[in-house]
């Protein structure tokens, strides 16, 4: 890993079913994550020809749609599963934090006891203030059982786990799913300063595009197994502009995605100079920057960015 780069692949693939044979090639997954991960996957490919640098500091949004290999990606990166083919490079495990889907923890364990935990896997690094402060927030009883938690209670012990690490590289699957539009937005703002604080890298994957528009500044876009996009947002979005007029030819403009409804057409294109037609043109959101790559992906020429 080259300096200043917190996380990259080089052609990483990984295979499920028939192709998993163990050793290098391709093992079993290594514990509870890898074990939904191999069940989800009933054979062929969760990731192919997967390269990409991420700058050390940044908080990447990595989006895409259901199977597309988000999970798969995060789990490689965490040492969770090794690759079929191609390399990662992260971190060292002691400095590197995974927030699983699922949020794995030992359901006999206490809030305390879990926390306790943390401290004594993590010494020398472990931050008891930030633990404390994620969990205070809930409230949660300290008494209370992992078991007996709901899973927005769960994730804010995961989190507090993960924070308490002071990791270098934070890898969170899908991490706000189960909590309250309220809770989401604290425990967002909470995770944001955070790592604007200690500039940690952070990697999270969500369905929320509001929720990631706002925090992150850095845009993984995998489909099929694929990465279709990789930049800053601010780049990304001021590459690309939208087209919203009469019906026309759109040569010579590169054009990522079209749509004809009635006489209006709505199309976003690569921004190549000066854009000229008989249209309005505007800045996407990330929105509509993402849903038309995904569209694009699902053609016989779709685009890959």
């Amino acid at each position: 890993m080259t300096r200043g780069t917190a996380l990259s692949t080089e052609g990483l693939g990984k295979r499920y079913g028939g192709g998993v044979r163990g050793g290098a090639g391709g093992s079993a997954p290594r514990g509870a994550a890898g074990s939904r991960l191999l069940r989800g996957g009933a054979g062929g490919w969760a990731l192919r020809e997967c390269s990409f640098a991420l700058p050390a500091g940044r908080i990447c949004a990595l989006v895409g749609p259901n199977g597309s290999g988000k999970s798969t990606l995060l789990a490689l990166a965490a040492g969770l599963l090794r690759p079929t083919e191609g390399t990662v490079h992260a971190p060292a495990r002691e400095n590197l934090a995974y927030v699983a889907q699922d949020k794995p923890l030992y359901p006999q364990f206490t809030v305390a006891e879990t926390l306790r935990m943390g401290r004594e896997l993590n010494p020398g690094r472990w931050d008891d203030a930030v633990a404390e402060r994620v969990v205070e927030a809930g409230p949660l009883d300290r008494a209370a059982r992992i078991r007996s938690l709901s899973g927005g209670q769960r994730t804010r012990v995961a989190l507090a786990l993960a924070l308490g690490k002071r990791p270098e590289l934070l890898l969170l699957d899908e991490p706000m799913a189960d909590l309250d539009p309220l809770a989401r937005h604290e425990l967002m703002g909470a995770l944001m300063a955070d790592a604007a604080e200690r500039g940690t890298t952070v990697v999270m994957s969500s369905h929320i595009l509001t929720e990631l528009e706002g925090a992150c500044d850095h845009l993984l876009l995998v489909d099929d197994g694929r990465v279709r996009l990789d930049g800053t947002i601010e780049d990304l979005l001021a590459a690309h502009v939208l087209l919203r007029g009469p019906v026309a030819d759109l040569a010579p403009h590169t054009v990522v995605d079209s749509r004809t409804t009635g006489r209006q057409l709505t199309a976003l294109v690569r921004r190549e100079g000066r854009v000229e037609g008989p249209w309005e043109t505007t800045q996407p959101t990330l929105e509509d920057l993402l849903l038309a790559h995904l569209r694009a992906a699902k053609t016989p020429e779709g685009a890959t960015a």
